[in-house]
């Protein structure tokens, strides 16, 4: 029997767009969000999807993209 993902949070990563880096993070956290990750722009990563993550690109300081998994 596998085991059943976490869900998400009824929020749209859309709403974190121009936040200041941290203050993005804390919202997210307090909008039920396990798992936040910032990355700089250009970062390679592996695009397995994860239930409960919410990734920001974070450009000088501030969220220029956003997106679940």
């Amino acid at each position: 029997m596998a085991p059943t993902p976490s869900a998400e949070p009824d929020d749209s990563p859309d709403a974190y767009v121009g936040l200041e880096a941290g203050r993005a993070e804390r919202l997210a956290r307090e909008r039920g969000w396990p798992t936040v990750r910032s990355l700089p722009p250009g970062t390679i990563i592996t695009m397995e999807y994860r239930v409960g993550r919410l990734n920001f690109e974070v450009k000088g300081g501030r969220v220029a993209r956003a997106w679940k998994g």
